[in-house]
């Protein structure tokens, strides 16, 4: 055995053999598998192995059809051929028209990504899958491409060529420990020796937190025993004289294959249990737990209503055997929160079909610092510290529960919440606040004009439109309220921040104090990494800020670029204040009112930042404006935001405050050309492209990615960020909706919401820089319509930003 590597790979499922591959395919062959068992003993060996090219954004639907193409070449490699039966077709089904629409929404989403999706209605359905009746169906969605594979030829196939690019596998060899030295290069111990490396991979399926124990971490990972049973032969498959699509039933919670002339019939039921919380059996391996078929009973009797031929045929075989899931239910494939080399491709649920396009994002993470796609949706930093074993075991329940059910714009589910809460969360949910969930946060998402009011999640514009516009109106004519919560706050403090700052940074930032600043992080491809504000307080510290869910991320990339004898000390605020947000043309006189500081426009303008006291709290306050209103984004110390909040509510009454939420600002930061991070601001676009050259300052003499950035800046742009203005009342265009022209795709939407002050249905989208012109007539395809739309300046709302000045 190698006692030295480039990089350890731990467990030989899927994810591990995966990821060994693709390393090699991205040009490193210095790597090792390290598997404790046998290759795929865990939970790939009993996988139901489905292969669809669904996903919920562009990034799943992109590495779902990496694994599909992967998958097609190793199926028909005359050397090591395997059983894949690629291009069966599959179907999701539906009975409500929000789930339709939602397919309609996904089929616009996999367009922009070369996927052809097909929404059918219940009729055709039957015609292409005769087992199943109409009953209750409106239609679904099929998937061409939709298959199955063979686990166990897949991923030994996958190990052959890495094998042969020469990486090593290990086999039945346990982990014992991992040590990690100054250098940060990692010791991989195990019972057959040492093994030194630079970089190590977990990728060990429901032994995740095993490994990661190793390293000091938990990961989010809960397993859930999962049922499928294997049907005797049915006379309808042997006549059809093709095999029959895959199907999936949110109706029903159950899902179906063919499996040589029967079914293989997989169950999600309410009634569904986790797995290995107290530990798992070491001797685990190849193993199943007890079946428990009567857990399944409701969903058995759905099925069989909806496929009367399950009645009449017996069955041979039930599997039962644990499946991972994340707090979210998406997997974590990349960097390790708080851990330098070290990676992870874990709570892969839906891992055989998806693997192939895990391990490819992973693999160019780990070479090239980056991955085609922007992978956020991926990242295992999204969670910063609140995915305790408990609150992982109750959102991996409902994951489950709800398999097939995908979430609606603005709908967050109630498992596990409230998670994190601020002393206002109480307050302003007795005052009718309806909250989002923004990193774990509770944040008020809009006011409820009453008790009994209730929101229809859909893809459509509606009951919460008038809502929103009526706190919109209040912020442009009088002034709003709004507590933002979690909003990342670093303190950076020593001899170096600013000269650090710079080299981190693409624009030019204020160096004086007293003022703020806004600037882009790039990565060392020359794409956007983080946006942040930059604010030199008059004592001296600067506060970087930026969005919540950067939290973890941000940290990771900073403390990252220190150089070893730079005077440079972070320390994170992020869970020690919360943001009071003032906005609106009289919001000067509140603050006047509760605070002895002289708040004229001379004393204190745009873009300023002062320590002061809001009532008795006290308060750091920066004159920066989401909505494009006149506004104050004012910093309080958790344990006295409550003092703050009332003076300024008591403040306010004489001026006709009223309370505004999440809804609001985004529908105000559109019409602004604000963008918002992973949504508009991707590591797959430079800023030129994304609308931000003002913001870049290549006389510089040096920042990351600077380099990159000046050869793409001579290669021109391959796509350019705009607004459009929508010719449709009834839907906003969702994230991820196609661009058109002429039947030809040509952008992809980033954001949406109706804009009440400028009454425009905008939108942000990515599209090709030859129609980036204001005035240029495209269509977008929303919810299955093309729609007129056409590109305007940004900022259709005072696009010369006098209202913040004034």
């Amino acid at each position: 055995m190698k006692s030295q590597t480039r990089c350890v790979v731990i467990g030989g499922g899927i994810a591990g053999c995966s990821t060994l591959y693709h390393l090699t395919q991205e040009g490193w062959s210095d790597v090792v598998l390290v598997e404790r068992d046998e290759l795929t003993s865990g939970t790939t060996w009993h996988s139901a192995a489905q292969v669809t090219n669904f996903g919920m954004n562009q990034t799943m639907v992109g590495l779902k059809t990496h694994s599909i193409n992967l998958y097609k070449e190793l199926a028909d490699d005359p050397d090591y051929p395997i059983n894949y039966h690629h291009g069966d077709g599959g179907i999701r089904l539906a009975n409500t028209e929000a789930q339709m629409d939602g397919y309609r929404h996904f089929a616009s989403m996999a367009r922009g990504m070369g996927v052809h999706f097909e929404v059918i209605d219940a009729a055709e359905c039957a015609r292409r899958h005769p087992l199943i009746s109409t009953d209750n169906l409106l239609g679904g969605l099929w998937d061409p491409l939709d298959g199955d594979i063979d686990p166990a030829q897949l991923c030994q196939a996958l190990a052959r060529r890495a094998r042969n690019a020469g990486a090593e596998i290990y086999r039945h060899t346990p982990v014992t420990g991992l040590t990690q030295h100054a250098d940060d290069s990692w010791t991989v111990h195990t019972d057959k020796g040492d093994i030194r490396t630079e970089i190590v991979v977990n990728a060990c399926g429901y032994r995740v937190n095993e490994v990661g124990a190793m390293m000091g971490v938990h990961h989010p990972v809960m397993s859930m025993e999962h049922q499928y049973f294997l049907t005797e032969p049915i006379q309808q498959i042997i006549d059809a004289g093709h095999r029959m699509p895959l199907l999936r039933c949110p109706i029903s919670d159950y899902y179906c294959r063919q499996e040589k002339q029967g079914l293989l019939l997989g169950f999600y039921e309410q009634d569904c249990r986790t797995w290995g919380m107290d530990g798992i059996d070491p001797n685990f391996a190849n193993a199943l737990c007890p079946d428990d078929l009567d857990r399944v009973t409701d969903v058995l009797e759905g099925a069989f209503a909806r496929m009367p031929a399950l009645m009449e045929v017996g069955i041979h075989t039930v599997v039962n055997g644990p499946i991972t899931y994340s707090l979210d239910g998406a997997p974590l494939v990349g960097p390790i929160p708080g851990k330098r080399n070290a990676f992870c491709i874990i709570g892969l649920r839906a891992g055989l079909g998806e693997g192939g396009g895990h391990g490819w994002l992973l693999a160019q993470q780990i070479v090239h610092g980056e991955a085609c796609y922007d992978t956020w949706p991926l990242d295992p930093r999204r969670f910063t510290g609140h995915g305790n074993a408990e609150l992982t075991a109750l959102k991996a329940i409902e994951e489950y529960q709800n398999e097939f059910r995908f979430e609606f714009p603005h709908e967050h589910r109630p498992a596990g919440r409230p998670i994190k809460t601020t002393p206002l969360t109480p307050i302003l949910a007795a005052e009718g606040a309806d909250f989002t969930v923004v990193n774990g946060w509770e944040r008020a998402d809009y006011i409820k004009p009453s008790s009994d009011f209730h929101e229809t999640h859909g893809f459509r514009f509606n009951e919460t439109f008038d809502v929103v516009a009526a706190e919109v109106e209040a912020v442009q004519t009088a002034v709003g309220l709004c507590e933002v919560n979690g909003f990342n706050r670093y303190e950076l403090t020593g001899s170096d921040v600013h000269s650090f700052l710079d080299r981190m940074i693409c624009g030019r930032l204020p160096r004086k104090p007293g003022r703020v600043g806004l600037g882009y992080l790039l990565n060392h491809h020359g794409m956007i990494k983080a946006e942040a504000t930059i604010a030199n307080l008059p004592d001296g510290r600067v506060w970087y800020g930026s969005a919540a869910a950067a939290e973890a991320h941000d940290m990771d990339w900073l403390t990252r670029h220190i150089r070893p004898r730079e005077d440079v000390k972070i320390r994170s605020l992020t869970n020690e204040h919360t943001i009071l947000v003032l906005a609106g043309p009289r919001s000067r006189e509140v603050m006047q009112a509760v605070s002895r500081a002289d708040w004229s426009k001379a004393a204190f303008p745009w873009l300023s930042v002062r320590q002061c006291f809001i009532g008795i709290a006290p308060a750091v306050v920066m004159g920066v404006s989401f909505s494009g209103e006149l506004a104050y984004e004012i910093h309080i110390p958790n344990n006295q935001l409550y003092a703050a909040w009332l003076a300024l509510r008591r403040a306010g009454e004489a001026h006709g405050l009223r309370l505004f939420g999440a809804r609001a600002v985004e529908s105000m930061r559109l019409e602004k050309g604000f963008l918002h991070w992973k949504s508009d601001l991707l590591t797959e676009f430079d800023p030129f492209e994304t609308g931000l050259a003002r913001f870049v300052t290549l006389d510089k003499p040096d920042f990351i990615g600077k380099p990159a950035l000046e050869t793409r800046r001579t290669q021109g742009p391959r796509k350019r960020l705009v607004t459009l203005d929508i010719d449709n009342s009834n839907a906003p265009a969702h994230p991820g909706a196609s661009v058109m022209l002429n039947d030809r795709v040509v952008g992809t939407v980033t954001s949406g919401a109706w804009g009440h002050r400028t009454g425009k249905n905008l939108a942000y989208a990515f599209i090709a820089p030859d129609l980036a012109q204001p005035g240029t007539a495209i269509e977008i395809d929303i919810i299955g319509r093309l729609t007129p739309a056409r590109v305007i300046p940004p900022s259709p709302y005072d696009p010369d930003m006098t209202r913040p000045r004034q």
